[in-house]
Formats: C-alpha cells, structure tokens, sequence
C-alpha cells in the first residue's frame, strides 16, 4: 500500500495530487493569470504566486483524495527541469512536509512524468514504445524501454513545437497563452491555404526557428499589400501553420518508428493537447498500424498526477532522496 503525494511547480501551475496504489485519487491544478498581460511568463511573479497557491492546492487536493495527511507514504516533486524560482517553492514545500511527517522524499524529472502519464489511466502502452513530447520548452522523441530506462534519440536543435505556436501566436496579436488559440481557429480553416517549409534536418532531430523566420515574413510582406490580410484570412493563416508544425513532427516520427521497428507510438507534454496533433496521430495510426496512446487533455499540460505516477514506481523501487536534495533548471534523463 502506497500513498503519494505528488508536487508539480515546474513554470506557471502549482499543482498537487494523490496517487493510492497506482489510482490517481485527486489531481488539483492552480493556474496564474498573472502572466497574461505580459504575453508570457515571468519568473519572479510565478514563484510568488506559487507560494501563494501551494499550501491551498496541497490542502485541496488531500481532502479531495478523502485522506488525511498521516496517510501520505511519500512525497514526488518536480525537481526539474523548469523555472529555478517556481522549482524552489515545490521542492521547500516537499522537503518540509516529508521531514514533517518522516517519510521518504522523491525526486522526479518533470519530461519522465509527462511519458509517465500514461500508465494513469487504460490502455496503457508496452515496453518498448515511442514517445513524442512536445510542449513549449521541449520537443523530443523518446524510446521508453521501462518506466525510468528512457533514451532520446530525436530533438529540436533550437526551438520547440510549442514555442513555434506561441511565437506564431504573438505575431498574429493573438493574447497570451497564444497556442490554443491557434488551434481554435485552424478548426475553422483550410490547411492548404498557405505552404510553409518543412526543415531539412537530417535524422530524427527537429529544427522550428527557420520555419518561425518564415511565418514573419509571411505576415509582414502581405500586410503590406492588405493591412487587413490576418483579420481576414485568420482561420487559414492558423489552419496552415498548425499542419506545417504538426507534419513536421509526424513525419520525424514515422522515420523512428520506422528505424526502431516500434509499433506503439504514444505523445505527451503540453502541445499533445492540440487537437490537430491528436487527430492526424488517430489518421496515421490506421495508415501503418501502429497503437497509439493519448493521454486525457487533463494529463496533457502541467498536472501533479503526472509527478504522482510517476513517484509512485519510483517508491516501488524504493527509490529516494535525502533533504539536501535541491532543484535543477536544466534536468537530463
């Protein structure tokens, strides 16, 4: 019997949940407006609102779970990568809870636990599998060959998926957080409307920035005909971008599957919400058999039963960390 606390404060969600026995029980996620008019997040005013935010979610997510805090086994934080000052105020809470209460502190890596995320719900995916993780920090491919023996042999030499919608996003005056909404218009728009590169990277590593440089000049040279080309034209503009961002990544993932001979494909991170992505992976999926794994839109962006999960295996492996532990920016697998 099993009960962890899960801790996730890697950028701008304070979120906490309980995991019994490998059952996600609760999974209570604080979001920061804050960052809105900025049209970004700001480091400084993430981790103060994480202080803020920490205590009540833990709370919340407890008494949700229907438990008390003596029920707790262990605590699972993020310990990276991210925002140094937002890690800080998950991994202090952690330490002082698990010291609090004596029990056993555990480290995760926040990339692991997005791939981990699938083994909350069913189906879940077969060793060894493929894992696309995508979000606005990160873009890798992943062979998953057990829950913590993972190996990236795809990722961006520059930008990320997620960076390259938020970006776009900013250049089309769409407000903070851009990348959704981005994926609300396309719904409405032709794919084919517009043609945009698709780098030439060789191997299984992605490159976004040239095709961000494109999109600029795209949308300046026709406001130069037509003030008004992006209001008139924002379904396409969107649709066209989404497809050239989501093929890119397709096809990089078909050559490793292909290369690795792996027919279970799953996607994390936060861009695995975009319902593009979602769709055409569904598509692909009949065309060369593979099993895809899409986790719930809720396991998508940052969440603490993603931490939880993944702490859980880790505590079955009794895998811990003394108090001396502290947070990393840059975290590897």
């Amino acid at each position: 019997m099993a009960t962890i606390l899960g801790i996730e404060s890697s950028c701008d969600e304070t979120s906490a949940s309980i995991c019994k026995d490998g059952k996600i029980l609760s999974n209570i996620i604080a979001n920061q407006t804050v960052h809105h008019k900025y049209g970004g997040v700001v480091p400084e005013l993430a981790s103060r609102a994480h202080q803020q935010n920490i205590i009540p979610v833990v709370q919340e997510a407890i008494a949700a779970a229907k438990i008390s805090k003596k029920d707790v086994s262990a605590v699972a934080f993020t310990r990276g990568p991210g925002l140094l000052g937002s890690l800080l105020v998950g991994t202090s809470f952690s330490k002082a809870f698990a010291l609090a209460n004596s029990i056993p502190l555990i480290e995760v890596n926040h990339m692991q636990a997005h791939i981990l995320a699938h083994f909350i719900d069913q189906p879940k995916p077969k060793f060894p599998f493929l894992c696309l993780t995508v979000s606005g920090g990160h873009t890798q491919i992943v062979l998953v060959k057990d829950y913590f023996e993972m190996e990236i042999v795809g990722e961006t030499t520059d930008d990320a998926a997620g960076e390259a919608f938020d970006k776009t996003a900013k250049i089309l005056n769409l407000p903070y957080p851009g990348g959704p909404l981005i994926d609300k218009y396309a719904r409405e728009g032709n794919h084919l409307a517009y043609t945009f590169p698709e780098p030439q990277i060789q191997g299984l590593d992605f490159s976004f920035s040239g095709l961000k440089t494109a999109i600029l000049y795209f949308i300046r040279d026709n406001k130069k005909l037509d003030e008004a080309f992006v209001e008139n034209n924002l379904a396409d503009i969107c649709a066209s971008v989404q497809y050239r961002i989501i093929t890119i990544l397709l096809n990089k993932l078909k050559k490793a599957a292909r290369e690795y001979n792996i027919s279970d494909i799953a996607i994390a991170g936060g861009v695995s919400a975009n319902s593009g992505l979602r769709n055409i992976l569904q598509e692909a999926a009949g065309q060369y058999n593979w099993n895809v794994f899409i986790p719930a839109f809720e396991y998508c962006t940052d969440n603490a039963a993603m931490i939880a999960i993944a702490g859980y295996y880790k505590f079955l492996a009794r895998d811990f960390v003394g108090q001396d532990i502290s947070p990393l920016a840059r975290m590897s697998f």
